[in-house]
């Protein structure tokens, strides 16, 4: 025995097919969006954990920083006794 749809039903039944084969090719475009959006998001954070590495390695040496100020201030106040030495010598300079 041969069951036979109406037109509404086998318009029904289409529509059904149909709107499934929609939800199935949106689902799955929203799932390779969420793949790139993921991938995005991962190749940032190896570019932010290199970057913060290289800021590791830079800030390694920043014991020097003071050993580095103290030479420059030695430096400036040699120049300043020069100066005024020479304003002195050549008279541009009262003390």
């Amino acid at each position: 025995m041969t069951l036979m749809l109406t037109n509404t039903q086998e318009s029904l039944w289409w529509g059904a097919v149909i709107g499934g084969f929609v939800v199935v090719l949106a689902v799955a475009a929203l799932l390779t969006i969420l793949v790139y959006e993921v991938r995005t998001i991962d190749r940032r954070v190896a570019t932010v954990k290199a970057t913060l590495l290289e800021a590791e390695t830079n800030t390694n040496d920043t014991a020097l920083i003071a050993t580095t100020a103290a030479g420059v201030d030695a430096v400036l106040a040699e120049g300043l006794e020069h100066h005024l030495f020479l304003g002195r010598v050549l008279g541009k300079v009262r003390m």
